[in-house]
């Protein structure tokens, strides 16, 4: 198995990072963020959909939107625990956790140019899917070096 394979599929699983520790701290950053995310889409009222996506709630069906937004908020808090695991358990697989970060939001954008939402503004996770993927390629990268030991 390549040095980099065995990086992102070590044949065991540790609580050792050997990569760049800024690296590891910004996947905690990133993990507390999916929480507060998924907080909110599942206790706002509206679960966000309009006061933070801007859909237009103001259409038959709100419920239904409102219902899939706090289901989706339980689904992203299942992540968030996952990786709070990975964190604090088995850091050696945080180099795998960005490539999925990596897949979920090119997968999230790829869902939205296939069926796109029409809102009322501009979202702030549109946005964002669009800064994290490079984000999370240079963390990955960093996560899979091992720092100069000067």
């Amino acid at each position: 198995m390549s040095k980099v394979l065995e990086k992102i599929l070590p044949e065991q699983i540790k609580n050792e990072f050997p990569g760049h520790k800024f690296s590891a701290y910004a996947f905690l950053i990133i993990t507390i963020i999916t929480v507060a995310r998924s907080l909110a889409h599942m206790f706002l009222p509206d679960g966000g959909a309009e006061s933070i996506a801007t859909i237009d709630l103001s259409v038959g069906g709100a419920d239904v939107i409102v219902s899939i937004f706090a289901q989706w908020g339980l689904s992203q808090l299942l992540m968030a625990g996952f990786y709070l695991v990975i964190f604090f358990r088995y850091k050696s697989l945080i180099p795998l956790m960005y490539i999925i970060i990596i897949a979920e939001y090119v997968g999230r954008i790829g869902m939205g140019l296939l069926k796109p939402l029409e809102t009322m503004g501009t979202a702030p996770g549109g946005i964002g899917s669009l800064l994290v993927i490079p984000l999370a390629i240079i963390l990955f990268i960093f996560s899979i070096q091992e720092p100069n030991q000067e």
